[in-house]
């Protein structure tokens, strides 16, 4: 019997405690894998807050199993500097410090967001711009860049697994890059996410859920996600399905029976 890995977005999730906190608080009910997205406001923090984020994940004893690139303001609306000019120094210079986690905690998977679209620049510019920059981030870390479909951002371009996978083939013999397919992104962007999953199964290096409508637990809205996550599994993949979706309280996993929430072998690094 296939046993699902699962990871917990400490970025989304556990949002009344200290970002630090969050990793032991994932720990103590029961996870052995957690992601974030990028945990600072700048592309470059100080090397004592990076040391600080990298111990709290190696005391909690869990894996980090995905890391966003600096992605900007992202409460004020930025959705990721990959195509946005004028911004591309500091993208290229978080790239180092997002190896350096990667490499101290073993984790091998890192979400790109692609960037809104920029009034006054031309489209085709901001795409070959993305282009450059998808490489430069494959180039710079050891594992995988991911590209994500997002929605709830109205000038973010790519919304359907098509869009995503038309970036990936314009990047060529590129290695290390592949499709984030968030369910919840995708569902709500009206994809057709059984059809995704049967045309670019082989290429998902990254599954996250949350329902819909709302954005919120498993079983609180209306989406088959379970039988996504069986199919995405069945069309090859074999990796952790992220959980990013709201909710607050001691109840936020009770979908989830307690004895299935450890991934296996997956203590630590």
């Amino acid at each position: 019997m296939r046993v699902t890995k699962w990871t917990v977005n400490c970025s989304i999730l556990y949002t009344e405690l200290p970002l630090l906190e969050r990793p032991a608080a994932a720990a103590a009910d029961g996870f052995t894998a957690v992601e974030f997205w990028w945990p600072w406001p700048v592309a470059v923090p100080a090397d004592r807050d990076v040391d600080a984020f990298v111990r709290a994940v190696e005391d909690a004893g869990v894996r980090l199993t995905g890391l966003n690139f600096f992605a900007g303001d992202m409460p004020g609306g930025d959705r990721g500097l990959v195509s946005w000019p004028g911004r591309s120094r500091e993208l290229l210079d978080n790239v180092p410090v997002v190896a350096a986690i990667g490499e101290r905690l073993g984790c091998r998977a890192f979400n790109a967001l692609y960037g809104n679209r920029v009034d006054g620049v031309a489209a085709q510019e901001q795409d070959e711009l993305a282009v450059e920059m998808l490489a430069a981030c494959a180039r710079g870390v050891r594992g995988t860049v991911l590209l994500e479909p997002v929605s709830g951002a109205p000038r973010y371009p790519l919304l359907t697994a098509d869009d995503a996978v038309a970036v990936l083939d314009r990047l060529g013999d590129v290695p290390g890059v592949g499709l984030l397919a968030d369910f919840y992104h995708l569902a709500t962007n009206g994809d057709d996410v059984s059809a995704a999953i049967e045309r670019y199964g082989p290429r998902v290096a990254h599954v996250q859920i949350a329902d819909a409508p709302g954005r919120g637990a498993p079983g609180e809205g209306a989406l088959p996600l379970q039988q996504w996550i069986d199919d995405v599994y069945a069309a090859g993949y074999d990796g952790y399905i992220g959980l990013e979706y709201r909710s607050e309280g001691p109840d936020r996993f009770a979908w989830l029976p307690r004895d299935r929430r450890a991934a296996p072998g997956a203590s630590g690094r």
